[in-house]
């Protein structure tokens, strides 16, 4: 596994070790990598160990070139691999469900909203058809979806999705944003409009959260996410430039609004 490894959390014998196994940087196969799914339990599972319910350790791998001793124990299994007391959980659902019904405190993060849970849904594949190319359709129909997210943060005047504390909603939206925001103006000029400013407010607090920027890729990863997604047949642009490989990461964080709480 790749020696680019994180913990948090206390190791004294009294909380169990978690091990989250996430897909590492396109770019220099050590960093975390932009894999939606792999940051959404890298939070969840962050913010249990904020608690100090667990102890988390999350390894990195470079799925260009699996170590051996990876390909020996999970053969052709992509991360995130979630690791508990020796039991690897491989699959999305089962991670999840894991999370929620067999760690200490994963309960209290996955709260029952059916408005919330419907109202995140389909927000990825909006992004995806705006990435493809540029389409007023497309671009309506995403803005059109985060105007909703909007009105209900408007709405509910709560920090976050379903209060003042962080869930499972929160984990799986505030990723799908930040590749909005860097993804779809890199490949489609798309911003998401400064008037929805009870959006920009939500994303100014997920910014604040070490959750989220621990987990967060970098721009440069995220972007060449949907890079190599879209060269899959094209051979030649598979290349990483040196440029590319040497450049220093950054991380979009900004906030284009005044932000008063």
């Amino acid at each position: 596994m790749s020696e680019d490894q994180q913990e948090n959390g206390t190791s004294n014998g009294e909380v169990p070790e978690i091990e989250l196994i996430i897909k590492a940087s396109t770019i220099d196969g050590r960093r975390k990598g932009a894999c939606l799914f792999c940051q959404e339990y890298f939070m969840d599972l962050y913010l249990l160990a904020e608690l100090k319910t667990i102890s988390l350790k999350v390894t990195t791998v470079d799925m260009q070139k699996p170590p051996p001793d990876f390909r020996t124990n999970f053969e052709a299994t992509h991360p995130p691999i979630l690791i508990d007391n020796g039991l690897a959980i491989l699959e999305n659902d089962k991670i999840e469900r894991h999370i929620m019904k067999n760690i200490p405190g994963g309960h209290n993060l996955f709260v029952q909203d059916k408005e919330v849970a419907t109202l995140i849904e389909n927000l990825y594949s909006k992004l995806k058809l705006v990435l493809v190319k540029k389409d007023e359709q497309k671009n309506n129909a995403l803005l059109s979806h985060l105007k909703k997210i909007n009105d209900h943060l408007t709405q509910r005047n709560s920090r976050f999705l379903t209060g003042d504390t962080m869930c499972c909603f929160d984990c799986e939206l505030m990723p799908r944003l930040q590749h909005i925001r860097v993804a779809g103006k890199y490949f489609s000029d798309f911003e998401i409009p400064t008037n929805l400013a009870a959006l920009w407010k939500y994303m100014y607090h997920m910014y604040q959260l070490d959750a989220f920027t621990q987990s967060c890729p970098a721009d440069q990863d995220i972007i060449n996410h949907y890079k190599l997604q879209q060269a899959k047949g094209d051979h030649k642009m598979l290349k990483m430039k040196k440029h590319e490989e040497l450049e220093t990461p950054t991380f979009t964080t900004s906030i284009p609004i005044d932000i008063t709480d």
